[in-house]
């Protein structure tokens, strides 16, 4: 919506500035990192006045226990600043700017029903597992039949870029678009699954986040998309606006999700943060990456299905102490916060990896 302000510049120069998508994706940052800390400590009283708290499974580590009545949804903050934010900040023209939109209120929409059922109408299961897997993959296969249609580089509609190497293309026709619809549905879940330490899930979603935000913007710059030979998508750096804006939401709510937590994020963000990931890594044609940049989220998914797969096919042995991994490593006597923290850097390890894929063409 500021975009348009620069239509003025003849008249007051410094309105110039926001054509550039450097300024305003720090613009975004900043909006959306402040909104969050506004109403951060209202938001975690009116959900302690309305006893919306977590309450935690027997099952899991002992050290969970004291956490139990920890306010949750707070994931609301980040749904909340994330939009108001990105559509003060992001060209409003962009069709790019509405697919994004959309993800975010129909996985954000179902994550506060799944919390809803369980911490309001006190459902223990929320909705089932099944339903949410079905509404995530109509939404996958809404977005993917759309860029069928209005594909980001109809030069190559099907095809994706094998990442480190320099211009391997390999041609998936009609099984590009179940692999598109894979990873959307699969990141959301991915995310969900790492949601279960303070700060862990949030923190690598700032990195994956970040690193994405610079994908974004070398697809979209012409010159550097072909000097670094990305796949160009005309458009893509106003994603970058985007990210910025959840990479902002996403830092203001750490500072309430930090160890020891005042909020929890709940399903009312994790399941749109790994879908609006899954999305983008589609739009801006960068999909293979995100198993790399999303590392600390795929060794956290596998680990859960491994455990399963394990547990049915051995007769109840198990491969980790507890799923996903980092109630493993709590198990085995690792503090919460040392966890944490070790699971963010080898998230900085796996970003630092992916970004190496610009040069390594």
């Amino acid at each position: 919506m500021l975009y348009y302000l620069y239509l003025f510049k003849t008249t007051w120069s410094p309105l110039n500035v926001l054509q550039y998508i450097t300024f305003r994706a720090g613009g975004a940052a900043l909006t959306s990192f402040f909104l969050v800390c506004f109403l951060g400590p209202l938001c975690i009283r009116t959900l302690r006045r309305h006893k919306i708290a977590q309450v935690l499974r027997p099952e899991g580590p002992p050290t969970h226990l004291a956490k139990s009545g920890t306010p949750t949804m707070g994931g609301l903050l980040i749904l909340l600043s994330l939009l108001v934010s990105a559509l003060l900040w992001v060209r409003l023209d962009q069709t790019f700017l509405w697919i994004l939109v959309g993800t975010t209120l129909a996985l954000g929409g179902l994550g506060i029903a799944d919390d809803y059922e369980k911490l309001i109408r006190r459902h223990p299961a929320g909705i089932s597992s099944r339903t949410k897997l079905v509404i995530q993959a109509i939404l996958g296969i809404a977005v993917v039949a759309y860029l069928s249609i209005h594909p980001p580089n109809p030069a190559i509609p099907t095809s994706i870029h094998i990442p480190y190497t320099k211009s391997v293309l390999l041609d998936l026709g009609w099984m590009y678009y179940f692999l598109a619809i894979l990873l959307i549905v699969g990141a959301s879940n991915a995310v969900n699954l790492t949601d279960g330490l303070d700060g862990l899930a949030i923190g690598n979603l700032v990195l994956c986040a970040s690193t994405y935000a610079l994908f974004a913007y070398l697809a979209g710059h012409a010159k550097f998309s072909q000097y670094l030979r990305i796949i160009p998508v005309e458009g893509a750096g106003e994603i970058t606006v985007y990210l910025a804006a959840l990479v902002g939401a996403g830092l203001g709510f750490l500072w309430f999700n930090a160890y020891p937590a005042e909020v929890f994020m709940g399903d009312s963000s994790s399941l749109f943060l790994g879908g609006v990931l899954g999305t983008i890594a589609v739009l801006i044609r960068q999909e293979l990456i995100l198993l790399v940049v999303g590392g600390v989220f795929v060794l956290e998914t596998l680990s859960v299905v491994l455990q399963m797969t394990s547990y049915k096919l051995r007769k109840g042995k198990r491969i980790f102490r507890m799923a996903p991994l980092h109630h493993h490593f709590e198990l085995k006597g690792w503090p919460e916060p040392k966890v944490t923290v070790r699971l963010w850097i080898v998230g900085i390890v796996f970003s630092l990896i992916a970004l190496g894929s610009l040069k390594l063409r």
